[in-house]
């Protein structure tokens, strides 16, 4: 499969597509599922502290008998000390270093910077050779490399057609300063939610070329000029993945359609538009069921002083 590798801003190279082992497969035996993802061609594995994966990983790795540099492993730092839960994840995954190692999830750390500097120690030691963040916003993004001695090489997000509007101008900030975008939940307006604006384009699209809506959507994140991170247990949908290596570029008429029909958002869910009430990061949904919470609170107490009065 000719799916390849995109250069990253620390001179390495990063593959274009992975298999994942979060998702659904968190804190499950994901042994059969990576084995087969390795027999099917894929060589980039991601996983994580946090998904509780890494032994398994690590045991697939250990059993195929690949040589270390026929892979490509990233997992995630999540919590507790930084040179710790390296070796852990190291230990679990049999391994000498990761190719990439990457924060998780910014709104879990009390503070960023150190944690940020204790992974350019880890770059600069060879136990990750790649160092990048996952979940950061713009904001994060521009807060980090303002004291970074070595900016991220990653920033991998969810990215799907009905949050492309809210994370363009991340990509867009990411690309102009070499930092490569990795998407996950790419394949969402089919899985999450089905029935919604982008089908029509994305339909009408895999109609005409002959190919998968899948295979559409995950052409449209290569437009987008992200590695694709996606997971499955179906042997027949890994190979369906990996076929869109050998897809010409998604037509710019069908990519600006999908775009189009995204910015409609998905049926019946507001989450995606995002506002901030004192700092805190809330979705639309969230602050306006919060809202009524308030409202029915304030219309239960008026009652009960109207009762004792």
């Amino acid at each position: 499969m000719p799916f390849g590798t995109l250069p990253l801003n620390d001179g390495k190279k990063i593959p274009a597509i992975a298999f994942g082992t979060g998702s659904i497969y968190k804190r499950t035996d994901v042994t059969r599922y990576v084995q087969q993802a390795l027999d099917a061609g894929f060589w980039h594995i991601d996983t994580a502290q946090f998904y509780e994966t890494e032994g398994y990983v690590g045991n697939v790795i250990h059993e195929s008998g690949l040589a270390r540099s026929d892979l490509y492993i990233t997992t995630k730092y999540g919590q507790g000390d930084v040179r710790e839960a390296i070796q852990n994840s190291l230990s679990n995954l049999g391994l000498k270093y990761v190719d990439l190692y990457l924060i998780h999830q910014p709104r879990f750390l009390p503070e960023i910077d150190p944690v940020w500097k204790e992974f350019e120690v880890l770059q600069k030691d060879g136990l990750a050779k790649t160092i990048g963040v996952s979940n950061f916003t713009l904001e994060d993004l521009q807060s980090l490399v303002q004291k970074a001695t070595m900016w991220p090489a990653v920033n991998q997000i969810e990215l799907h057609p009905y949050n492309y509007t809210q994370k363009k101008a991340l990509l867009e900030w990411s690309a102009k300063h070499g930092i490569v975008t990795e998407a996950y939940s790419s394949l969402s307006s089919i899985t999450k939610f089905p029935g919604g604006p982008v089908d029509a384009p994305v339909a009408a699209a895999a109609k005409r070329l002959g190919i998968s809506p899948t295979q559409v959507l995950l052409s449209w994140v290569r437009a987008k000029g992200a590695v694709i991170v996606t997971t499955t247990s179906n042997k027949g949908r890994l190979e369906e993945y990996l076929a869109v290596g050998d897809l010409p570029p998604l037509p710019d008429s069908d990519v600006a359609a999908i775009d189009a029909a995204g910015t409609q958002g998905p049926p019946g869910i507001l989450d995606y538009s995002i506002i901030s009430v004192r700092g805190t990061r809330l979705t639309l949904k969230a602050a306006m069921l919060a809202l009524a919470l308030a409202f029915l609170f304030l219309h239960v107490f008026s009652r009960v002083v109207a009762c004792r009065m």
